[in-house]
């Protein structure tokens, strides 16, 4: 028996980027308010490795699918954009704290 993939069902990718943005955001926020203190980088930079190892693993996954299941490749392309809309937004924060 085969499996149907609904593509509705892979919210796990939305959400991912979603919790990453919002998870860098307050740290971005947390490091400006208390003035470069470095104990925010301390929290900050090992919780940004696992980002982007998360996220890398996703978006190996959301490829795969986009490959193999040609009928769902909107749906999936959307997702992967949302995966990528992360990486501008986190470059720009990044470069925020490499100049201060």
């Amino acid at each position: 028996m085969k499996t149907i993939y609904n593509p509705s069902e892979e919210k796990q990718s939305t959400e991912l980027a979603i919790g990453t943005f919002a998870i860098s955001t307050i740290l971005f926020i947390l490091y400006i308010v208390s003035n470069g203190n470095a104990m925010v980088l301390v929290i900050a930079w090992p919780f940004a490795l696992g980002a982007i190892i998360v996220n890398a693993i996703m978006f190996v996954h959301l490829t795969d699918l986009f490959i193999h299941l040609s009928e769902q490749r909107k749906d999936l392309g959307v997702k992967l954009l949302i995966l990528f809309s992360n990486i501008p937004i986190l470059y720009f924060y990044y470069l925020v704290v490499m100049k201060s």
